[in-house]
């Protein structure tokens, strides 16, 4: 039997909106310090670790993780990198949107004007016509 306060959070605190969230894919820009390897080398383990995550990559010059994934926790995240890295701020959470992929150009069928028959030799009265 579920207590009260069980229900209220299940009720009240859990948003409605996180299924949504969880089947869309987003990306996360975080900014990180990275001064060493092993900073830099800590925050993939950290990211790559966090449940729903696909991608990650770094851009070292900018001090920039990027992490792709459906339904990140992106403030738990951001806490996990703050706690181990001492600095993490979130920049950018945003959707990702599928690329167009371009159809390769179909070549149109072109039938040539000059029509191939084949060749039959000619039967007169019982002869060939060579």
């Amino acid at each position: 039997m579920q207590s009260f306060i069980d229900r209220f959070i299940e009720c009240f605190c859990v948003p409605k909106a996180q299924s949504s969230l969880s089947s869309m894919k987003q990306k996360i820009v975080m900014k990180v310090q990275l001064n060493s390897e092993k900073c830099r080398t800590k925050a993939l383990k950290i990211a790559a670790k966090t449940k729903g995550v696909s991608k990650v990559s770094i851009e070292v010059d900018k001090g920039q993780v990027e992490v792709i994934g459906n339904g990140v926790d992106a403030v738990c995240l951001a806490k996990l990198l703050k706690n181990k890295l001492g600095f993490a701020t979130i920049v950018v959470v945003e959707e990702v949107k599928k690329e167009k992929e371009e159809k390769p150009a179909v070549p149109i069928p072109w039938i040539s004007s000059y029509l191939h028959y084949p060749q039959y030799h000619a039967y007169y009265d019982g002869f060939y016509g060579y």
